[in-house]
């Protein structure tokens, strides 16, 4: 592999899946639909995409070769991740309301005040800064709110963050489920996760998130499984995206310029999550027969919506270039199924962006690409601010 001609972004990419990132990328040379023996239909159409995701009758997340395989023996079965049908809306609705714009700014701002502060405080004392590790705090520190920790600092949320990688790494681009080994070892991280969201559950206190869920009329159940979720779903998605964003701008040269233009930075991270693709793939189940860009399926097919496909096909990275309808953060999902997150997940991205552009002009003075995770990140990223 002549590494010098590869962009960073295919860099990481290879690094964590050499072999099954050039299939996934060789599939979308083949068109928009492919059938592959053993993976199931492959769709790497953004519009086709879409048209799956927002049919949750006949393409759903409960059944054989789905999401709901994958998490069911982990989270439970009532969970967004595994459910359709009037139960996963009636659960919707009421999660909905927890993740408002307004008290996502509001949580963020609060739990990461110190973090940032000390991030600013660092890059403008000249410091070197590595962004991955400074994420991994950050998300964890968040995630430690949502679920209810009720004893923070550095050590125990880098803890809490390296629990989630644990599961999470576990996963590959092929696999369908988890073996009793993999679902132990995952039950051993969340059980006790799960016992703090109880915890907070039970006090009641609707300034935190869990109390939030008790005021919404969650039972406990349903509140230990989307505290589950979030925190397999969330953390590392942020956690990633923030030094690949950075990286991208740096990369393109308008670090400065967005610094600059505030107006730009919500263009920049829209622009950054369709490149990077936060979750290259998303998988459904047939339950009725139809087809899919003039390709059959049938009750129990498998289809496997190639994400990072459908993004990758409208160019490099450019923020001034408009996206078109049909990806409308299609890296969040479609339809029933659009990450209820996303409003959190965009608190903490622009405060953490927004902090290292108050410190530009930033330069990256070091970087390699991470091994052995799910979603192609850093292993590390350093950044300085010139003088």
């Amino acid at each position: 592999m002549n590494w010098a001609v590869l962009d960073w972004e295919q860099r990481l990419y290879l690094t964590t899946h050499p072999f099954a990132y050039p299939l996934l990328r060789g599939l979308a040379r083949r068109g928009p639909v492919v059938r592959v023996p053993g993976v199931g239909v492959v769709v790497s159409e953004a519009s086709l995409a879409r048209r799956v995701l927002m049919d949750g009758e006949t393409f759903r997340k409960d059944g054989p070769g789905s999401p709901g395989d994958l998490w069911t023996p982990v989270l439970g079965p009532s969970v967004l991740l595994n459910m359709e049908g009037e139960g996963h809306r009636a659960l919707r609705r009421r999660l909905t309301e927890l993740f408002t714009p307004a008290y996502s700014d509001a949580l963020c701002a609060r739990v990461l005040a110190g973090p940032l502060a000390d991030l600013a405080g660092r890059l403008a004392a000249g410091a070197e800064v590595d962004l991955v590790d400074t994420m991994r705090l950050m998300a964890g520190a968040v995630i430690g709110e949502v679920i209810g920790l009720e004893t923070g600092g550095e050590a125990a949320y880098r803890h809490l963050f390296e629990q989630g990688e644990r599961i999470v790494s576990m996963i590959s681009l092929r696999t369908r489920r988890l073996s009793p080994d993999q679902v132990a070892r995952a039950r051993e991280v969340l059980d006790p996760l799960g016992d703090i969201a109880a915890k907070s559950y039970a006090a009641g206190d609707e300034s935190t998130v869990m109390g939030r869920m008790r005021a919404l009329g969650l039972s406990e159940d349903e509140a230990r499984g989307a505290a589950g979720a979030f925190f397999l779903t969330g953390t590392e998605t942020v956690a990633t995206l923030v030094p690949r964003l950075v990286a991208l701008l740096h990369d393109a040269g308008l670090l400065d310029a967005v610094a600059a233009d505030r107006s730009r930075l919500d263009p920049a991270i829209d622009e950054a999550m369709r490149v990077t693709t936060p979750t290259p793939v998303m998988l459904r189940s047939v339950h009725r027969e139809t087809d899919v860009g003039g390709v059959p399926v049938r009750p129990g097919d498998r289809v496997l919506i190639a994400t990072h496909n459908c993004c990758r096909a409208y160019g490099p990275f450019d923020p001034d270039r408009p996206q078109p309808p049909e990806l409308r953060r299609l890296w969040f999902g479609a339809g029933p199924h659009f990450c209820i997150g996303y409003p959190l997940a965009m608190a903490e991205i622009r405060l953490v962006a927004g902090t290292l552009l108050d410190a530009a002009p930033l330069t990256i003075t070091g970087r390699a690409a991470a091994r052995g995770v799910l979603i192609p990140t850093y292993r590390t990223l350093t950044v300085r601010r010139m003088r």
